[in-house]
């Protein structure tokens, strides 16, 4: 009697041990998925957050220096161009010496010296020369500077004390110049202002003007360039950076929903029996 009565007992508590047990687990990993979840996510979130804040630091120092630099030389230059517009450029733009031909005719030392800045006096060498286009005779100065500060002189000494230094100084130029008498040289006139002045050499040319802009052309460019090449290294590392923060995304994404269709699929598998 004891055992027929302790027999039918026996397959009712084993399946409702088995069903308990399925479920605690299966709540368990249910538990630990959406943790793992939530985790995840917040891995990817931090990565991506974690990447802009350690790539920003770095890359804006050096950066915002270069381009610093590139507005420095872009004002800079702008300064020279002002300067040398006032220096070089203006004074070319002003000059209207034109080429022409003269015939040296007389080389002489005048008597009277002429004041040399306040200090001493110098002698004053005067060439006179005849223009053989228009057959004028005209006072030969070295450069278009010297016209209108010496009016009759084509040489004029240092400012020296010793008057025999002076003396023999100019007689050497007057000597080479009197070799030359009565020969014809290439000069610069400008009948309209000067009309009784004309210049050995021209010291504002286009080539001057001209090398005197290269450099402040040089800098603008440089600078502008800099500047250029700074903002196209940020363009490119910010499309990079969002590139690789998407692949990582979809990586991440793509490794769990595999993960949870596993669970799924597995979750499945162990309730069937049941």
């Amino acid at each position: 009697m004891f055992l027929n009565t302790a027999t039918p007992r026996r397959p009712f508590t084993i399946p409702i041990n088995i069903n308990l047990q399925g479920a605690r687990r299966q709540q368990t990993r249910e538990f630990l998925h959406t943790g793992q979840e939530q985790e995840w996510s917040r891995g990817v979130e931090g990565r991506g957050g974690q990447q802009a804040r350690t790539q920003m630091p770095v890359s804006s120092v050096g950066e915002d220096r270069a381009i610093l630099l590139g507005f420095a030389m872009m004002a800079f230059s702008v300064l020279m161009f002002f300067v040398v517009g006032i220096t070089v450029v203006k004074p070319y733009v002003n000059s209207h010496w034109e080429e022409a031909s003269c015939v040296l005719l007389q080389a002489d030392i005048l008597e009277e010296w002429v004041d040399c800045r306040g200090l001493s006096t110098v002698p004053c060498l005067r060439v006179t020369v005849n223009l053989t286009d228009s057959n004028q005779k005209a006072f030969l100065h070295f450069d278009e500077e010297s016209a209108p500060l010496t009016p009759e002189c084509f040489y004029i000494p240092k400012c020296q004390m010793d008057r025999t230094e002076l003396d023999e100084e100019v007689l050497q130029v007057k000597n080479s110049l009197d070799t030359r008498l009565g020969g014809t040289i290439s000069c610069f006139a400008d009948p309209a202002k000067h009309p009784r002045d004309v210049i050995l050499s021209r010291k504002y040319t286009v080539k001057s003007a001209l090398f005197a802009m290269l450099w402040p052309c040089l800098m603008l460019g440089g600078g502008a360039l800099l500047v250029g090449l700074v903002k196209l290294t940020q363009r490119v590392a910010h499309l990079s950076s969002e590139m690789c923060s998407g692949a990582a995304v979809g990586r991440l994404a793509s490794r769990f929903t595999q993960g949870r269709l596993y669970r799924t699929l597995q979750i499945s598998n162990t309730q069937s029996p049941s």
